[in-house]
C-alpha cells in the first residue's frame, strides 16, 4: 500500500486526493461525525440524569404556584414562577447544546462532500475547516454555560459572557461556511474548469446501499409521522393547552383546589404527549440523514465489509428503536424510556465504529482510482 505522502498529487490536475491525511475533507468528516457523537452522548446523559428530573421540578413549581394563588399568596406565586423560569432555562440551554453539536456535525459532513468542488487552495480549505471546527465547538460550550454564568461581569445589561462567546462561535461557523460557498460559486463560474474525479461518489458498497436505503426510509417515516401528528393531534393539543390553562385560572379564582389539581395533572399529561411526538418526528429524520451521510462515506471506512454491514445494521436498528420507544413512553413509562436510551446507545456505538474506520483509512481507494485511469 502506498504511503499517504504518495497520494498528494496525481497526473490529472483536476484531481486531488481529497481524503489525504490532514486534508480539509478528512478533517470535516472526522470532526463532523465527532460532533454528532458528542451531541448524542450529551443528549443521552441529559435525558437520563436531567430531563425527567427537570420536568418533575417544573411540575412541582407549577403546583406550588397554583396553591399559592389559591391562598392569595402573591409572593409565593412570583417565587414559584421564578423557579419555573430557572428550570426551563436549564433545560433549554442543554437542549440547545445537544442540537447545535449535532447540527454543526451534519453541516461539517455536508461541507466535506462538496470539497472537490471548492475552487480554493488546499491550504485555504484547511484554514476554513479549522475555523468551522473552532466555531462548532465554541458555540455549544457557550450555550451550555449560559445557565451557569448568567450576567456576571458582563459589559452588557441583557447578554452575558457565555452568550457573547456562543455568538462568536456562531460567527466563526458563518464565516467558514461563507468561504466555502464562495469557493463553490467560484468553481461553477469558471468556464474552463478541469474535470473532477471524486472516488467517494463513484464507489458504492453493500453497506453504502444499506445505509442510503435505510436512511431514506427513516426520513420518510419521520415525514409521515409529522404529517399524521399535524393533521390528527396538533390542533386538538393546542386547543387543549389553552383550555387547561383557562381551567387552572378559573379554579384558582373560584378557590376550587380539586379543579386546579386536575387541570395541572391533565396539563402535564398533554405536555408529555406533545413532547414525545415532536421528539419521535425529529429523531426519525435526524437519524435518517445521519445514515445517508455515513452511507456516502462508507468507501473511506477502513474496515472489512462484513463489519461495515454489521455497523450499518446496528445503526439502523438503534435509529428505529429510539423514536418508536419514545412514542411508547406515555403508555409504558420507564420501560419504553430505557429501550429508547438503548437505541441511542446503539447508534452511538455504530457511529463510533465507523469513525474509527475512517480514522484508519490510509488512501487505498485513491490509489486504486489513480491506477485504474
Amino acid at each position: 500500500m502506498a504511503a499517504p505522502d504518495a497520494l498528494v498529487s496525481t497526473s490529472d490536475p483536476g484531481e486531488s486526493q481529497w481524503f489525504a491525511p490532514f486534508s480539509a475533507q478528512r478533517l470535516l468528516v472526522l470532526t463532523g461525525l465527532g460532533m454528532i457523537l458528542a451531541g448524542m452522548i450529551f443528549g443521552d446523559i441529559f435525558a437520563v440524569f436531567i430531563l425527567h428530573q427537570n420536568a418533575s421540578r417544573v411540575g412541582r413549581s407549577l403546583t406550588s404556584a397554583a396553591n399559592a394563588a389559591l391562598g392569595g399568596d402573591v409572593a409565593g406565586v412570583n417565587s414559584s414562577f421564578a423557579g419555573v423560569g430557572q428550570f426551563l432555562e436549564n433545560r433549554g440551554t442543554k437542549v440547545d447544546t445537544h442540537v447545535h453539536l449535532i447540527g454543526y456535525g451534519f453541516l461539517g459532513m455536508m461541507l466535506a462532500i462538496v470539497q472537490p468542488w471548492i475552487a480554493l487552495s488546499e491550504q485555504a480549505q484547511r484554514r476554513l475547516a479549522w475555523l468551522f471546527v473552532a466555531g462548532g465547538v465554541v458555540l455549544p460550550i457557550g450555550v451550555f454555560l449560559i445557565h451557569y454564568v448568567g450576567l456576571a461581569y458582563s459589559p452588557l445589561s441583557a447578554i452575558g459572557w457565555a452568550s457573547i462567546v456562543a455568538d462568536a462561535g456562531g460567527a466563526l461557523v458563518m464565516i467558514a461556511t461563507a468561504g466555502y460557498l464562495y469557493g463553490l460559486a467560484k468553481h461553477f463560474r469558471t468556464s474552463k474548469r478541469p474535470p473532477i474525479h471524486d472516488p467517494l461518489l463513484s464507489t458504492q458498497t453493500t453497506s453504502t446501499r444499506l445505509l442510503l436505503a435505510g436512511g431514506l426510509l427513516l426520513v420518510l417515516l419521520g415525514f409521515l409521522h409529522g404529517a399524521y401528528y399535524a393533521g390528527a393531534d396538533l390542533y386538538p393539543h393546542e386547543a387543549a393547552d389553552y383550555h387547561l390553562l383557562s381551567q387552572m385560572s378559573a379554579g384558582a379564582a373560584a378557590q376550587n383546589r380539586a379543579q386546579v389539581d386536575q387541570a395541572l395533572a391533565d396539563y402535564g399529561q398533554l405536555q408529555g404527549e406533545k413532547a414525545v411526538n415532536i421528539a419521535a418526528h425529529a429523531h426519525f429524520a435526524e437519524f435518517g440523514i445521519l445514515a445517508m451521510l455515513l452511507g456516502l462515506f462508507q468507501p473511506y471506512v477502513s474496515l472489512r465489509e462484513v463489519w461495515k454491514r454489521r455497523w450499518a445494521a446496528v445503526l439502523l436498528l438503534g435509529s428505529a428503536l429510539l423514536p418508536v420507544c419514545v412514542l411508547l413512553e406515555i403508555k409504558f413509562g420507564l420501560l419504553a424510556g430505557g429501550l429508547a436510551d438503548l437505541g441511542g446507545l446503539l447508534v452511538i456505538v455504530a457511529g463510533l465504529g465507523m469513525w474509527i474506520g475512517i480514522l484508519r483509512y490510509t488512501g487505498s481507494l485513491d490509489v486504486a482510482t489513480v491506477r485504474s485511469q
